[in-house]
């Protein structure tokens, strides 16, 4: 493909970079195997650093996806010839390059060939512990940052970093073999699979930090995995399909949520003609395919959730008593703060403000929902209401202190401000 000319080499190596990187690492990694997955690393990074390099001076390749990946695989398989160990094979590794490298690359992989998908399984090696499990594959497989990590697990960029050195030397030690489980080995793998795409999307719904509120590119490559797994016979489970479902739901509502000047669009004010009418279709598509199962997961109820609000005609006719009651049992399923904190603003719909208030404000264990700007705003929205506007506006300003990203501090600041009036 050919980019924009008006586009400067640097913004497109960038979101190249962003979009491309993580794909690139998990081929590279499948073709040196996981103990070689800081050479992969360094490699796409070496990789990017070159085109910024380059390419304002001999301009931008017609296909720089394809550049960065020959780049990549060049600086790989160059920083193999100089170790010592693989000097033996010297014979053997540029046979492999030239297989390697005059190889096409199939724009849509099948199932589980996937590179991504493949290497998102070998990241949750029952070897490995649940945490690393976790924070390698968003950081390797999915492009996430460590600061991202830690937001999502409402930890600090440091825990998140330590992990994955961890996780690393793990790896190279035990010299896990790059290799796509047995069929029967599947399944014990798929929930940390799903996790992971599960928090992917998340990220890409609603950032965790940065300029942009939504990354759409993440929402869609969280989905597109997910798609795979749903068509693989072994890894077609219930709980997949649900949160195919759940993906689908909440990805028709992207382009609704922020207006042509950027700005947050809530949701009981969004323009439902934008939502994505073929997705929603394939969210309820999917949604009845989990129904197949004997039990209900969290992303069942997540989904359900979603549902209700897609399939409102309006604000005024969205079933709210049927939300709750979803997120009654999935705090059942599920009993975090995150959710509990969550389900407080279905109660307020329900019950009124001050209800959810004294709900919001009694979560056990909340000392971490605290450190976050979500649990501020909610709580402000919820005084608001109350008719304190001194403390409302209080609590809307210490959201807007917390909040790491641009478009939701913004938001937060004009919503201090409307408390002033």
């Amino acid at each position: 493909m050919r980019m924009p000319a008006e586009r400067s080499p640097s913004l497109v190596a960038d979101d190249l970079f962003r979009r491309e990187g993580a794909r690139l690492v998990a081929t590279l990694a499948a073709h040196l195997g996981t103990h070689r997955l800081q050479l992969a690393e360094d490699a796409v990074q070496e990789a990017l650093v070159r085109a910024l390099q380059t390419w304002p001076y001999r301009g931008i390749p017609d296909n720089p996806a394809a550049w960065l990946s020959q780049v990549s695989k060049n600086l790989a398989l160059d920083s193999l010839r100089r170790e010592q160990t693989w000097q033996r094979k010297e014979a053997q590794i540029t046979a492999e390059q030239e297989r390697w490298l005059t190889r096409e690359e199939p724009a849509n992989e099948p199932h589980l060939s996937d590179d991504t998908l493949r290497m998102l399984f070998v990241c949750f090696h029952p070897q490995l512990s649940i945490e690393a499990q976790l924070a390698l594959a968003l950081r390797t497989v999915c492009g996430m940052s460590p600061a991202e990590i830690g937001a999502a697990f409402l930890t600090s960029e440091a825990a998140i970093a330590k992990r994955l050195v961890r996780a690393r030397q793990l790896i190279r030690d035990l010299r896990l073999p790059f290799a796509v489980p047995d069929a029967s080995e599947l399944p014990e793998r798929l929930d940390g699979v799903l996790a992971a795409l599960y928090l992917l999307f998340n990220e890409g719904y609603k950032a965790s930090s940065g300029d942009r509120l939504i990354r759409e590119e993440l929402c869609h490559e969280a989905i597109r995995l997910t798609r795979l797994l749903a068509a693989h016979p072994t890894t077609d489970l219930p709980t997949t399909r649900a949160l195919l479902a759940l993906m689908c739901l909440n990805a028709a509502r992207l382009k609704a949520r922020i207006n042509p000047d950027g700005e947050i669009v809530r949701l009981h004010q969004q323009d439902r003609s934008q939502w994505d009418t073929a997705l929603i279709q394939d969210g309820i598509l999917a949604l009845g395919a989990a129904s197949s199962g004997e039990s209900v997961s969290p992303y069942h109820l997540e989904a359900g959730i979603a549902a209700c609000h897609c399939l409102s005609a309006d604000e005024a006719s969205t079933d709210w008593p049927r939300i709750l009651s979803f997120y009654d049992q999935l705090l059942l399923l599920k009993p975090t703060p995150v959710v509990a904190m969550n389900r407080c603003v279905a109660l307020a719909r329900v019950h009124g403000p001050h209800e959810a208030l004294m709900a919001l404000e009694s979560i056990p264990n909340r000392h971490s929902l605290e450190a976050q700007h979500l649990y501020h705003a909610i709580r402000a929205s919820f005084i608001s209401k109350l008719g304190h506007p001194a403390e409302a506006r209080a609590a809307w300003q210490r959201a807007a202190d917390l909040a790491q990203c641009d478009v939701e501090r913004e938001f937060l600041q004009i919503r201090a401000h409307e408390d002033r009036q």
